[in-house]
């Protein structure tokens, strides 16, 4: 009955995915190259990521540095980061741009914790749907008659602990995020 499960599975795992792909780019007061990922730069009229125009490097716990490959871009790249809502200022150099994070405040340490726990929830609302709909999918088999009473008992068991095991995982990504965003 394994095969059953493969789908929901593989459909709460992408759900743990997008949460942690979230969780990457929430700024912890550390540079973080995934901050970036959102943002992108008019080039030559195509909207393009930062990553694919430039090097972007961690040289300190508190920089990020944004090497473009083509220096005819550093305007750009410089004008794209400042229309976004990263809340920091780069400064140009005239070959470089370099981000410096400032340390966060207890406050906005604590809005930050609010937002991933915001994420965990929408991600175990998703997770709490996937095993809706394969609930629903057996009740149908059951319906009609590609099931017995005890066989959708025990999907239901099984999709159930499938479901407990991945909302645990992402409380378990949720915990660990807190943890990063709490210490100073």
């Amino acid at each position: 009955m394994r095969e059953e499960y493969a789908v929901y599975e593989k459909k709460m795992g992408k759900s743990i995915g997008v949460m942690e792909g979230e969780f990457a780019a929430i700024r912890a007061g550390r540079a973080n190259p995934a901050v970036l990922d959102k943002v992108t730069v008019d080039y030559y009229g195509v909207p393009t990521p930062i990553a694919q125009m430039a090097g972007v490097s961690v040289p300190d716990a508190r920089t990020l540095l944004i090497q473009p490959w083509d220096s005819s871009t550093l305007k750009a790249i410089e004008k794209a980061i400042l229309a976004s809502d990263l809340g920091i200022t780069p400064n140009n150099d005239g070959k470089v741009i370099r981000m410096a994070f400032p340390p966060l405040t207890e406050e906005r340490r604590k809005e930050i914790v609010k937002s991933v726990h915001k994420l965990e929830e929408e991600c175990k609302v998703a997770i709490r749907s996937i095993r809706r709909d394969a609930i629903d999918k057996f009740k149908a088999q059951k319906k009609a008659g590609e099931l017995s009473e005890d066989d959708l008992k025990d999907l239901e068991k099984g999709i159930q602990k499938l479901t407990d095991t991945y909302c645990d995982k992402a409380e378990a990504a949720a915990k660990a995020k807190e943890k990063e965003i709490m210490e100073i």
